[in-house]
């Protein structure tokens, strides 16, 4: 029979909020399972005959017999006609860990039980030094990056989806080859040929799920571990990460109002143990200051890369929204050496559950690329491919971008004069030429980690300056998205924040 403390551990079980989905019967089983595996019932002991267990459980026999047979079935359990139920002898070769724990193990955490550390290897621990990436979920006030989704032409994408549909049957259910489509690779190339000024063709777009897949692919096919390359400061986080997690040495080069000084180069390569092989650049608007990389410094960074035989990566992310004037060419369209590699993404121009990227690769990097990619994720998902390169070839792409570039035109000079009317006293704004959000600069010496919990405590997401500078000291201050929110939504977010500004200066 079994033991007082055994009977209360399996009540428990069964009544734990977090189990009310699963059916009684199986409640029990998995309850008896995980005391055998615990070794509090151990092989060979009997377990109460199913009469006596529904009448201490409160439960009806047949569900006792359900969960002995289900334990029988697994070889938990040995059922022997005349003599009862027994622990099976197999369910004693359970590994050991050399840590004897109170049932049930689920709770050991909340119940103060140390666990054993896990064993990392060096690229597992330095992935969770960096801790990785947080995306805004939900659109709230100021997340930087995320589009407004609700002037989405969805109509017209539903209607493109059920062409595809009709077209392709069966066909758009299955696996895509893992370059990606070849129409949607056409249309990515004519686009960004003719909108960005690239020079490529379709054989050197390698379609992926995003850009930060990209950067991923970028650290460890084109690097080796403890090898170097020049990175923009401050700079995307994503990008940082992705190297630092490959092993990489980031080589902080700084920014000023015309983008990465490319003239530090040769001074900062001292400080790496083996010469630098690469450079990540957003020369259409640096993240995130804004500030659009000069003719002269973007021909500097070809020169360099040419000459060191390093790789240039281009992160070209919101380009199609610039606000005033033509947006400059890309890097990539003025490299005749063909040593950059240009990465954009639909999930800002569109919408962020497409979950759809590219990198436009040298030709010969495109089969190590695409071999590469095969080892992350296979391929994207065919169908909103095939969707995607309808909506680009009929024009929709380019209409979107038009008006959702009015738009957050628009949002951007109103949150500008919000901040200059409420926030003046403690931030200083630098209104962009282009993208998704606003640096703020704050003028009083306000603790930015707090300014960022206050502000998540009361729905708003900011994002802290000190996370994109590698070297210190770096401002203080936060990133405003404004591209999710009517400017009625911006200025009731900016309410609020004054709020908090003005009790932390207090």
């Amino acid at each position: 029979m079994f033991k007082h403390a055994q009977l209360e551990s399996v009540k428990a079980w069964i009544k734990d909020p977090s189990h009310a989905r699963l059916p009684l019967h199986a409640r029990l089983q998995r309850a008896l399972r995980q005391l055998i595996l615990e070794g509090a019932l151990e092989a060979g002991k009997p377990l109460p005959a199913t009469r006596a267990l529904a009448l201490s459980l409160e439960v009806s026999r047949d569900t006792v017999e359900s969960a002995y047979g289900q334990l029988h079935a697994e070889g938990f359990i040995e059922r022997k006609v005349g003599s009862g139920s027994f622990v099976s002898n197999r369910a004693s070769h359970r590994p050991s860990t050399g840590i004897k724990r109170r049932f049930p193990q689920r709770n050991a955490h909340a119940m103060g039980v140390a666990l054993p550390a896990p064993q990392l290897s060096q690229r597992g621990i330095a992935v969770l030094q960096n801790g990785g990436l947080r995306d805004f979920v939900t659109p709230r006030p100021f997340a930087p990056g995320v589009p407004e989704t609700r002037n989405f032409p969805l109509r017209t994408w539903e209607r493109l989806q059920r062409q595809v549909l009709k077209e392709h049957g069966t066909n758009a259910l299955l696996h895509s080859p893992p370059q990606g489509m070849a129409v949607l690779r056409e249309a990515i190339a004519n686009y960004i040929n003719l909108e960005r000024g690239a020079r490529t063709s379709p054989e050197c777009v390698l379609v992926l799920t995003s850009s930060q897949q990209a950067f991923t692919l970028c650290a460890n096919v084109l690097f080796d571990a403890g090898e170097a390359l020049f990175i923009e400061d401050p700079a995307y986080h994503g990008a940082r990460k992705a190297f630092l997690a490959a092993g990489l040495q980031c080589l902080p080069v700084p920014v000023d109002g015309n983008g990465i000084q490319i003239s530090e180069l040769k001074r900062l390569s001292l400080q790496a143990q083996k010469p630098p092989k690469g450079i990540c650049l957003t020369p259409s608007h640096q993240f995130p200051s804004g500030a659009t990389l000069s003719l002269d410094r973007r021909l500097a960074a070809i020169e360099w890369a040419q000459h060191n035989q390093g790789w240039i990566i281009e992160d070209d992310y919101d380009s199609e929204f610039h606000y005033e004037g033509r947006p400059t060419a890309c890097v990539q369209g003025l490299d005749t050496h063909q040593r950059t590699l240009y990465i954009g993404t639909f999930t800002k121009s569109l919408f962020p559950g497409l979950r759809i990227g590219y990198m436009v690769l040298p030709p010969p990097l495109v089969e190590p690329m695409t071999i590469a990619r095969t080892l992350l994720d296979g391929h994207s998902a065919p169908m909103a491919q095939l969707t995607l390169a309808r909506f680009i070839e009929a024009g929709h792409y380019g209409a979107h971008i038009r008006t959702m570039r009015a738009v957050y035109k628009e949002r951007r000079d109103v949150l500008a004069e919000l901040i200059e009317q409420h926030l003046s006293d403690w931030v200083v704004a630098k209104t962009p030429d282009g993208g998704m959000q606003m640096l703020c600069i704050c003028r009083q010496n306000l603790p930015e980690q707090r300014i960022i919990a206050s502000a998540r405590s009361a729905g708003i997401d900011l994002l802290g300056l000190s996370e994109l500078y590698a070297s210190a000291p770096c401002p203080t201050g936060f990133l405003m998205g404004f591209a999710a929110h009517a400017p009625h939504e911006l200025q009731a977010a900016v309410m609020q924040l004054a709020k908090i500004l003005r009790a932390l200066a207090a």
